[in-house]
């Protein structure tokens, strides 16, 4: 699977920035926004032109502007912005004569060292508790089911929160730190779930909701603000 950088191309519609990706997988040019990017990607077969994307996308040019337009402000990592954590504002502040990389201390993200390292070190910061708390939660939910977990990451995916294995691996978006607390509960509960059923059957939704009181709550957040949190950083 390749994908190329994003590019800014004129539509019917007015400008979006495009991406394009050859998937071996696909059978069918397609188009999917990608919140994180503020995209289109266009996806296409093994044997498909550039120029039948382009046609894809002038014949649906309305949806991609609409969908583009829709999409929340991206929030970069900057001093002075406010970033989500368990659903709390944390405002970043840089401290450039500072050490130590990146901390909290209440509601404020300090950061030290030169502004160019700023958004890397926030990232990093966001990443490693995201790790810590997501990891805690779903090793505490496993031992409630006696469930081994051998292994636990967390990465930027842009498609799922969260995946399980079948070796009893799970990973995480480390994305859903910025979620308030019921949210990432709800995550946790749902991928150890499937430690135990590899389905989303009625036993599989009985398990989640042994684990989580939260699950159409969290549900209803994601669906709701999802697409906001792949737009921060």
């Amino acid at each position: 699977m390749d994908q190329a950088p994003p590019e800014m191309l004129t539509l019917p519609g007015g400008q979006a920035l495009v991406s394009w990706r050859r998937s071996a997988r696909a059978t069918r040019v397609s188009l999917r926004i990608d919140p994180g990017l503020g995209a289109v990607v266009v996806t296409l077969p093994p044997r498909a032109s550039r120029g039948a994307g382009m046609a894809l996308l002038i014949d649906h040019a309305g949806w991609v502007s609409d969908r583009l337009a829709a999409l929340p402000e991206a929030l970069p990592f900057v001093a002075g912005a406010e970033v989500p954590i368990g659903g709390v504002p944390h405002r970043i502040c840089h401290r450039p004569r500072g050490r130590g990389g990146a901390w909290i201390e209440g509601t404020e993200i300090h950061v030290a060292g030169d502004a160019a390292f700023l958004s890397r070190r926030v990232h990093d910061l966001l990443r490693a508790l995201a790790r810590k708390r997501l990891g805690a939660l779903a090793l505490d939910k496993a031992a409630l089911i006696e469930a081994p977990v051998t292994r636990l990451t967390v990465r930027d995916t842009t498609s799922r929160w969260g995946s399980c294995a079948s070796g009893g691996g799970l990973s995480f978006s480390w994305r859903l730190v910025m979620a308030p607390e019921h949210v990432q509960d709800y995550v946790a509960a749902h991928e150890v779930s499937h430690l135990r059923h590899m389905n989303h059957g009625r036993r599989f939704w009985t398990l989640v909701g042994r684990l989580s009181p939260h699950t159409e709550s969290a549900k209803t957040w994601l669906h709701e603000n999802g697409a906001r949190l792949l737009r921060v950083g």
